[in-house]
């Protein structure tokens, strides 16, 4: 570390003592916190047509909230998000709204398209990278950060269409924020903001990575499978072997979207390093969450308090009578305990109220508060009640693969359900998962390919799954439910073009891990 990083960090620590100070609240009075986001929503909202309409100017407390606003989620809260869009303002919050994150979660519709106010903006989204990235550098005498720069792959802008507002926007959530971002960061960061925000997945990458080979990286950020193909793409451009003889200054890689777990063992060899750091945030269309606060082990997320998001939560056993109505099954904040799966309801500065995102979240820690993402409200499998989640799926691949030494790139899981074969015979139900190997012995289509380590390795997943999941087990017990699951192993970079085709590149894209039946599995197979 030189002189120089010491000076600098020493100096943004200093200039940072009330973000620090935030960090610490967080961790010590939460609750606290909590009921200072609530008193200045309400206050806010009571400005807006939306809080005319429910009359918030008189909920002085959280159970007359709860009475006055009922639980949404996207298609519900879709009218107000739409009147939006076509111009009318102040009608969610006390601001004029004109630029939108646009996500590909689950709705009637192909996206969601989230509102971003400023207030939103400052101090939820770019609030809370800032307490990441300061709790990082705190951590982190040795960090190299201040004198180095960050590669940013970024998703992309579009214009007000036909029957929108003009001069309204939409793009993925790292778009709207790199656009919005200090022109000083232009001197801390790579590639140039105009590269960054080109749609052309493919075009962008390669320009990101004939430009980033010769910046002086230390870290990234973003959704661990785009990084990945933009970091490979990295290598063929330098004919080096791993990152570390590209950039010897790499330190840390700043990840959500998706759960890291299948794809550290990917980044292990792409940066063969104990140094490396891999710190995990949650940082949704909807909001910034959560963060890792601790750099080794990691302990789940340190939930943000005070950053202009007040949450509920629904035990997940619970969610069909809390949307009925039963509010008496949501809880605040201090209402949780550990090891439950929540479905997360927010309400935010964005003008989101009592909207549900469709995560759903497990504390490990009330004091303080961490969470780990252990899946949605909607992608789980449940065809034989065996109540799968992605939490489940995840953990038993991982360790699957860490004993049979495999690494994988993508996967996606459905039911098959029961039925009847060409010959009449009645067929059990199972799971069949669609995986894009990287370890060539299992990688369809490589002439190293090995269908008896195929079937060895489905088997030791299937027994994975048993060990994590109960309910999975006794489906499976002497297979009364569940045959054992399959496994349809797809060529190199399927997945990429399967995202491709459906016009889900880059940005806050993710491929859905669980699906209901096997749409997506007959749509990844056809491109074989």
């Amino acid at each position: 570390m030189s002189v120089a990083d010491k000076i600098l960090r020493s100096i943004l620590l200093f200039g940072s003592t009330a973000q620090l100070k935030a960090i610490e609240r967080c961790r010590t009075k939460p609750i606290e916190c909590q009921e200072e986001v609530f008193a200045n929503i309400l206050k806010c909202s009571s400005e807006t047509k939306f809080g005319k309409e429910k009359g918030l100017d008189k909920a002085h407390s959280y159970t007359e909230f709860q009475k006055r606003v009922p639980v949404y989620n996207y298609n519900t809260f879709q009218p107000y998000i739409d009147r939006l869009r076509k111009g009318e303002d102040y009608v969610l919050w006390n601001q004029k709204v004109k630029w939108f994150a646009r996500s590909s979660g689950t709705s009637s519709d192909k996206s969601k398209y989230i509102p971003v106010t400023p207030d939103s903006l400052s101090h939820t989204h770019f609030a809370g990278m800032k307490m990441m990235l300061l709790n990082y550098m705190k951590l982190n005498p040795l960090t190299k950060i201040p004198t180095t720069k960050a590669l940013t792959l970024g998703g992309s802008i579009i214009c007000s269409s036909e029957g929108l507002k003009k001069g309204t926007y939409s793009g993925d959530l790292s778009a709207v924020m790199l656009q919005h971002t200090p022109r000083i960061a232009e001197y801390v960061r790579t590639p140039k903001k105009k590269v960054a925000l080109i749609a052309d997945f493919d075009r962008k990458v390669e320009l990101i990575a004939k430009d980033a080979m010769r910046q002086n990286v230390s870290n990234f950020s973003g959704v661990p499978s785009w990084n990945l193909v933009m970091l490979n793409r990295v290598l063929e451009y330098t004919g080096k072997s791993n990152l570390l003889e590209v950039w010897p200054n790499l330190e840390v890689f700043f990840h959500g979207g998706t759960n890291f777990l299948p794809y550290r063992e990917l980044y292990k060899k792409l940066i063969p390093s104990s140094a490396m750091h891999y710190v995990e945030n949650y940082n949704a269309s909807e909001g910034y969450f959560a963060f890792q606060d601790e750099l080794e082990d990691s302990k789940g997320m340190l939930l943000c308090t005070n950053n202009g998001i007040y949450y509920e939560f629904i035990p997940f056993k619970s969610l069909d009578e809390a949307l009925a109505g039963d509010n008496s099954k949501i809880v605040p904040l201090e209402g949780v305990t550990s090891g439950v799966d929540y479905a997360v309801v927010i309400t935010t500065v964005g003008g989101l109220y009592r909207y549900m995102p469709e995560d759903l979240v497990k504390f490990v820690s009330t004091d303080p508060y961490r969470i780990v993402i252990s899946g949605r409200t909607k992608l789980y499998i449940n065809a034989f009640g065996e109540e799968l989640m992605t939490e489940n799926v995840e953990r038993a691949l991982n360790e699957s693969c860490r004993r049979a030494n495999v690494q994988v790139v993508e996967f996606s899981v459905a039911p098959e359900f029961m039925g009847y074969n060409n010959d009449g015979k009645f067929r059990k139900g199972r799971h069949i998962w669609a995986i894009e190997f990287a370890t060539k012995e299992l990688q369809q289509g490589s002439d190293e390919f090995n269908e008896k380590k195929l079937q060895e390795f489905a088997a030791l997943l299937d027994k994975e799954l048993c060990y994590v999941n109960s309910d999975y087990e006794a489906k499976r017990s002497k297979s009364s439910t569940l045959q054992e699951l399959k496994i349809e192993s797809l060529k190199e970079g399927t997945f990429m073009r399967w995202m491709e085709g459906r016009g889900k590149v880059g940005g806050q894209n993710k491929v859905p891990r669980l699906w209901k039946d096997k749409t997506y599995i007959e749509q990844l197979l056809s491109l074989q």
